[in-house]
């Protein structure tokens, strides 16, 4: 299969879109960890594997996907959202395509999600996120355990959010209590390998979601079988294309 890709910057930042043969008209943003990079010719997607193969498998079912370096290890600041929902003006522009897209957020990744999905949800059809973090401030706390990557952390974000390291601990950091998005979503949560704790971020997620009368599924798994996760996704995101 031909798969055509643009890599193209908006300000300073690199984007990439991969364009299928045969597009179904629908689109998925990915929205990255924090090992993630797009750069003026390749990205951590095209680089792992086992992303790789989930790229291909997508748009061997037609999908158009667009990622975005989004500042880096962004842990989901506001420049971050604003970026991306900049990329979505920008595709929805030059691509034809349905205007309520896919977001495929992993890690880190959730926290710029859960956003978009409270900021913009009339254009979000449906969320599939990968052991994501969604609650900064409980990530936080939880790495005050582990002296290194706390410091380590404290640092990024402080780098993400423009502010002093000194004033990290007093910001107003993205989590959970104020997600009120009904917007689908399922979650694939890895049990035997996770930097975010599960019960602060995607059990945590389903409980409140369940609580505002909104449910969603959360699927754990041992990771040993991508193709059947990836298979996965792709049914949940047929699922949510009954209705254009």
């Amino acid at each position: 299969m031909s798969i055509t890709e643009r890599f193209f910057q908006i300000e300073t930042e690199w984007n990439v879109i991969h364009l299928p043969t045969k597009p179904n008209g629908f689109g998925i943003f990915i929205i990255g960890d924090r090992s993630d990079f797009v750069d003026g010719t390749s990205s951590f997607w095209h680089q792992h594997y086992g992303r790789n193969q989930l790229i291909s498998e997508l748009m061997n079912k037609g999908y158009t996907l667009f990622h975005s370096n989004l500042f880096g290890n962004h842990w989901g600041s506001p420049r971050s959202v604003t970026m991306a929902k900049q990329l979505y003006h920008l595709v929805m522009k030059k691509e034809i395509l349905n205007q309520r897209i896919h977001l495929l957020v992993d890690g880190m990744g959730g926290l710029t999600g859960l956003q978009l999905m409270n900021e913009i949800p009339d254009k979000i059809r449906s969320v599939a996120m990968m052991n994501p973090c969604l609650d900064l401030q409980a990530h936080l706390e939880n790495e005050k355990e582990h002296k290194f990557f706390y410091k380590r952390l404290i640092k990024e974000i402080a780098e993400a959010y423009g502010t002093d390291q000194k004033k990290v601990p007093r910001l107003d950091l993205p989590n959970l209590t104020t997600i009120n998005s009904q917007v689908p979503v399922r979650i694939w949560q890895r049990m035997n390998s996770s930097t975010y704790v599960h019960h602060h971020h995607s059990k945590r997620f389903e409980e409140l979601r369940k609580e505002a009368g909104s449910p969603i599924q959360l699927i754990y798994h041992l990771g040993d079988n991508p193709y059947r996760t990836n298979q996965s996704i792709i049914r949940f995101y047929k699922e949510n294309e009954r209705i254009l």
